[in-house]
């Protein structure tokens, strides 16, 4: 992820666009598909490996779903940002259920909610199950809560800080098992 990062931020550099404007990310979202970014090369950046995530977080990794034989698709490496934590678990929102666009304007309304105005490792979001159900961008998150298990999770968690959300958000990394990415954006559309 580093690796990726790190060529992005200094080309994006070199081009006048303010980071987070539309015209920045439409710059961005054609260099990625340039990059071809596959989940191992974002996997590869071992020092940013964490063995826990934390609410308000994003994070990537691998994930084996215990029901996967009643569920009719699953994303097998899931960018989570954790809401609630359980004993055994925890429940957050798998942005890869909704296309890159829809991405942009959910973390766009979320961000309103971060714990400071400085995007970087100390900046995460202010979430809880109950807030996003009760705000009024929640149809937006809807198809993105999913619950995960701790005994499920194949690999430890890719920590990605608030500077690099954007990037994240629009790595076409998505695993999905049982259907195309087009298949669950079109079904996750139908729950808006």
């Amino acid at each position: 992820m580093a690796y990726l990062i790190d060529r992005l931020e200094q080309e994006l550099g070199t081009t006048n666009y303010e980071p987070g404007s539309r015209r920045s990310r439409t710059w961005l979202r054609k260099k990625i598909k340039d990059l071809k970014p596959t989940a191992q090369t974002v996997m590869a950046d071992r020092e940013r490996l964490k063995n826990s995530a934390f609410i308000g977080g994003m994070y990537f990794f691998y994930y084996d779903p215990k029901h996967k034989k009643t569920l009719p698709y699953y994303d097998t490496f899931p960018l989570v940002i954790p809401i609630e934590q359980y004993p055994d678990g925890f429940l957050g929102l798998n942005l890869h259920y909704i296309h890159p666009r829809q991405r942009i304007l959910l973390l766009d309304s979320l961000s309103a909610y971060k714990t400071n105005t400085a995007y970087d490792e100390k900046t995460k979001l202010k979430l809880s199950y109950d807030f996003l159900r009760r705000a009024t961008f929640a149809f937006q998150a809807t198809p993105c809560i999913k619950r995960y298990l701790f005994t499920q999770v194949n690999s430890r968690f890719l920590e990605i800080t608030a500077n690099e959300w954007d990037i994240a958000i629009m790595l076409p990394v998505e695993q999905f098992a049982g259907a195309t990415s087009n298949k669950v954006w079109n079904d996750s559309r139908k729950k808006f």
